[in-house]
């Protein structure tokens, strides 16, 4: 059986938002050029060609969370055995820290 990747609800969110901005800001064309980068990464991430760094370098207790640069966002994500599910999708800008922190906490919550 075959890995693959999958966004969850948070991240799907996130990239709809990233989508329409782009479209506002920069056109259709680069919106879907930037999304497909996007998803191309996340390729990358599902064959271990992307180069990533643990959480726990931002939140001690965040060791099986990790992230990758893709462009001028930051992919947060879970590399499981049968497959890799990218938790949020966070602009480069961000208090990366912060919000690693928080999908922790909903983590911990159940949710």
């Amino acid at each position: 059986m075959s890995r693959s990747f999958r966004l969850t609800r948070r991240a799907e969110a996130s990239l709809t938002e990233i989508a329409r901005w782009t479209i506002e800001n920069f056109g259709l064309r680069q919106a879907e050029r930037y999304e497909t980068g996007l998803l191309e990464r996340c390729e990358a991430i599902l064959s271990r060609q992307a180069q990533s760094r643990s959480c726990a370098v931002l939140v001690d207790e965040a060791d099986d969370l990790r992230f990758v640069r893709a462009g001028e966002h930051f992919l947060v994500y879970l590399d499981q055995p049968d497959e890799v599910v990218i938790v949020d999708i966070l602009h480069a800008r961000s208090d990366l820290p912060s919000h690693v922190a928080a999908l922790m906490a909903l983590k911990n919550d159940g949710v």
